[in-house]
Order: C-alpha cells, then sequence, then structure tokens
C-alpha cells in the first residue's frame, strides 16, 4: 500500500497547477464582466437586485436575488459571508452606488456595482427572468388569457366546428 501512496504522490507532484481562478472582483464591473465570470463556471458569487420588487418580479438578472435598501447591509450579514462576492445593480448607477456603500461599510468586501445595470445587461444578451421573460417582443404573449386554459381552447374549438357545420348545411 505504501508502494501505491508513493506513486500517487509521485504523479501529483508531476502535474501542473492547473486550477482555475476567477479575476479579482473591482468595485465597478460592466455586464460582460459578470457575464465573463458567470460561462466561466464559478459559483462562488451572489446577484443582488435592490430596486423595488415590482420591478424585480417584473424582469431581473437570471439568478438574481431580491434585497430592499432599507438594512440592506444587516440583511445580508445573516445570510452571506463578509468575504462572498456580490455583484449589485439597482434603478441607476447612483442607486447601485448607494447599496454598495451600505454593504463596503457593514464589513461586506468584494462588493461590485454593475454598471448600466438591468438594461445594460439585456444590452449584452445577457440572461433574464420574470413576468417579461414570458411575454413576447411586442408584450403579453399572443395566446390570450382565456386561451391558455385548455377548457376554454375545447369550447372555442367546438364553437368554431359547429359554425363550420352550418355553414355547410
Amino acid at each position: 500500500m505504501a508502494n501505491l501512496a508513493d506513486n500517487i504522490q509521485q504523479v501529483k507532484e508531476t502535474l501542473p497547477n492547473i486550477t482555475p481562478t476567477p479575476p479579482d472582483i473591482k468595485p465597478q464591473v460592466t455586464p460582460g464582466e459578470l457575464k465573463s465570470r458567470l460561462e466561466w463556471g464559478e459559483p462562488g458569487l451572489t446577484i443582488i437586485d435592490v430596486r423595488d420588487r415590482e420591478s424585480f418580479n417584473y424582469e431581473r438578472i437570471t439568478g438574481a436575488m431580491a434585497m430592499p435598501m432599507e438594512n440592506l447591509a444587516e440583511t445580508l450579514s445573516s445570510s452571506l459571508e463578509y468575504k462572498r462576492d456580490i455583484y449589485l445593480y439597482g434603478d441607476s448607477d447612483e442607486h447601485t452606488k448607494q447599496a454598495a456603500s451600505q454593504l463596503r461599510s457593514g464589513g461586506f468586501i468584494n462588493v461590485a456595482e454593475i454598471k448600466g445595470g438591468l438594461p445594460a445587461w439585456k444590452a449584452i444578451g445577457g440572461p433574464t427572468e420574470g413576468i417579461a421573460s414570458m411575454e413576447g417582443p411586442s408584450g403579453p404573449s399572443s395566446v390570450k388569457k382565456s386561451e391558455s386554459n385548455v377548457a376554454a381552447r375545447v369550447a372555442k374549438q367546438g364553437d368554431l366546428e359547429a359554425k363550420k357545420s352550418q355553414q355547410h348545411r
């Protein structure tokens, strides 16, 4: 067994150190920098949306968490480590800056402001989720609400067939 352990150790010593590491987090980042980090596949980050709940529910960066500005640092201190990489966005760059300032003052070390927020994220093709993602490019889905119910569609189809048979008489 000792020979096997020695062989494993010897092989480990000959391998290069290929463990990738993410780039250091900066105080301000572009949406492209965040997207690159997400595509890199390293999950050790949190995206926080400090906009109001209605805006968050309508559309947000995929995977973002909603956190109101009020008591932001106190709220996060109970759920995130102070060394966690945190990416923030709000209604404007100024709003985002205020939220980042709160977190930094509260002891969070790795806080990045996403420049341009959600509009800039969407401009580079970043994925979003929320109510807006269920709507088509011209607003709500072309399927009417009453038609989204299977029973309503079956009834409508029956009505169409009845009209068709009356026309052929």
